[in-house]
């Protein structure tokens, strides 16, 4: 999916980064879906994914599965 910046949602970043150089920032896109970019490397673009797929995501994160 190829998105305009005026179709993007406010980009945020997580505050448990606000510390460190290792960071990404999230806006949300129409249908529920979010954009993801590299903080420090905005000019390199974003990927999409659809709503399911970030949820998806965000659980698995919540379940501790990217724990090391």
């Amino acid at each position: 999916m190829h998105l305009g910046h005026a179709d993007l949602g406010n980009w945020r970043k997580s505050t448990r980064s606000a510390n460190t150089d290792n960071c990404v920032e999230v806006g949300s896109i129409p249908g529920g879906g979010a954009a993801v970019r590299d903080t420090k490397r905005r000019a390199a673009g974003y990927f999409t994914t659809t709503a399911p797929q970030w949820q998806a995501f965000l659980d698995a994160i919540r379940q501790g599965r990217f724990e090391r």
